[in-house]
């Protein structure tokens, strides 16, 4: 596309002028650098494997060039959006929904579980050309025959260290056999486990890597700090902690769902405000859970890495890493919960002896020491 001068930003990396002043009208002027790197690499066409974590500006990477392909007047689906839940898929499906008001004729579809599959099925027969949806669901309609997906050339992996983290593998190999072999592939990702590699390896074709660095960013204003412990005192001293530093809204990420079950029960034994969000709770649940913490009528939620992706909660003064995360990445992502929107956050980790290994990590990918404290 020829650059206008005085256009903004968006317009030089290959964006009409139509999505450019709907991207204004949303206060957006400039590209974030992975919606730079990215944009137009994907409008050439070409398969993209891109490491961002979730604030990067991601989806709208993803979506612009999406709906500057997109063929309208084609009443078929066009482009999947993949992603491992509920939430995100709703999160992609409203800032889709902000983006497609100047394409008349265009229809988007949110599948997801928990949702009533007939209303489901009566705006399917609007055809839409974009679908975004989670793994089990899609390929529930897809088993029907209600959702064809023979004629997607352009196809969305979001998240995909927490799909294959959840156990989603099987499900997105399966919708991948649906899909034609000639088709532009798209995988988002915060981390880039071996798993997710071998994943890209399978299904893309020479993929451009294209990295965006989000780590200082998310690091500014936030306090961090390191208690070490003992696994047996590791529960005592969490206790300690809520009662010197009296956060006013926390988040406490454990490694797995039994820990954060049995730590919340052990919060509430103490006459602690605080409730489970993690991966076996059914999506009414985890939503009561969600509206709670927002509304204040809970004060600590201990979470799963899984469950609180795409969490964004406004207040949250501070991030406690009782299971300290095995990587940088998970752990920039975890603590970027506190510190927003110019307030300061803290975040404290706990570790055992037998964590020195991720403590050097992580102290190694943020170039800096973690400050030692005594409880």
């Amino acid at each position: 596309m020829k650059e206008v001068s005085g256009l903004s930003d968006f317009s030089k990396i290959g964006i009409s002028s139509e999505l450019v002043s709907i991207l204004k009208q949303q206060g957006i002027k400039e590209p974030t650098p992975i919606q730079e790197k990215t944009v137009p690499v994907l409008l050439e066409g070409q398969d993209v494997i891109a490491q961002a974590q979730t604030g990067t500006g991601k989806t709208i990477a993803f979506l612009l060039p999406i709906l500057e392909k997109i063929e309208v007047e084609r009443n078929v689906v066009q482009a999947l959006i993949v992603s491992p839940t509920r939430e995100l898929a709703l999160q992609i499906t409203a800032e889709l929904n902000k983006l497609t008001g100047y394409l008349e004729g265009l229809h988007t579809l949110a599948v997801y579980g928990g949702q009533d599959i007939q209303s489901q099925l009566k705006k399917l027969n609007n055809q839409p050309q974009i679908i975004v949806a989670t793994p089990g669901r899609l390929l529930d309609h897809v088993r029907r025959g209600t959702i064809e997906l023979g004629s997607v050339s352009m196809f969305v992996l979001d998240e995909a260290d927490q799909m294959l983290h959840m156990g989603f593998l099987p499900e997105v190999e399966d919708i991948v056999d649906e899909l034609p072999s000639e088709r532009q592939t798209m995988l988002f990702s915060a981390t880039m486990p071996n798993e997710v590699r071998t994943l890209a390896d399978k299904y893309m074709v020479k993929p451009r890597h294209i990295e965006a660095k989000g780590s200082n960013v998310t690091l500014e204003g936030i306090k961090q700090m390191v208690i070490e412990t003992s696994d047996r005192q590791k529960q005592e001293k969490l206790i300690a902690v809520l009662n010197q530093f009296r956060p006013f809204l926390a988040i406490i990420f454990c490694r797995t769902k039994r820990r954060a079950a049995k730590l919340n029960d052990a919060l509430q034994g103490h006459g602690f405000l605080s409730d489970e969000l993690h991966g076996d709770l059914s999506q009414a649940k985890r939503e009561k859970v969600m509206k709670k913490f927002r509304d204040l009528k809970i004060q600590y939620l201990v979470a799963t890495d899984v469950a609180a992706r795409g969490l964004d909660v406004e207040g949250v003064t501070h991030v406690i890493n009782y299971d300290i995360p095995h990587d940088v990445e998970s752990y920039i992502h975890r603590i970027g919960r506190t510190g927003r929107a110019g307030v300061d956050g803290i975040a404290i980790t706990f570790a055992a002896p037998k964590d020195s290994q991720y403590l050097r990590l992580i102290e190694k990918g943020i170039k800096g020491r973690l400050n030692r404290k005594e409880i």
